[in-house]
């Protein structure tokens, strides 16, 4: 499958948001001194398994979408040197005619 530029730099800036984020959100969970995330003992309440799971899981996954976007971008950046390496190949062959100076 191939992905139009548009599509695979959304992809990866939605991988680098994802990073931004959700290590931005278990940060702030972490530090969480309303009672939500934690008890009166300092153990972790259930609102912060939850949230964490949700957290670590959203990371991953726009873990995996950015690095679709990345390896897609790298493709096209790929193809289009190969594009332009091919294209003025052509050119010079069909411009100049073969001269070999080395003898």
């Amino acid at each position: 499958m191939r992905l139009s530029r548009t599509a695979s730099w959304f992809l990866l800036a939605f991988g680098v948001w994802s990073w931004f984020i959700w290590v931005s959100f278990v940060r702030n969970l972490w530090k969480n001194g309303s009672g939500l995330a934690f008890d009166a003992a300092g153990d972790p309440t259930s609102y912060f398994w939850v949230h964490l799971t949700l957290a670590v899981t959203s990371f991953l996954l726009g873990t995996a979408v950015g690095v679709l976007g990345l390896r897609s971008v790298l493709a096209l950046r790929r193809e289009s040197r190969t594009e332009r390496s091919d294209g003025a190949d052509r050119a010079d062959r069909a411009g100049r005619p073969d001269t070999d100076t080395s003898a």
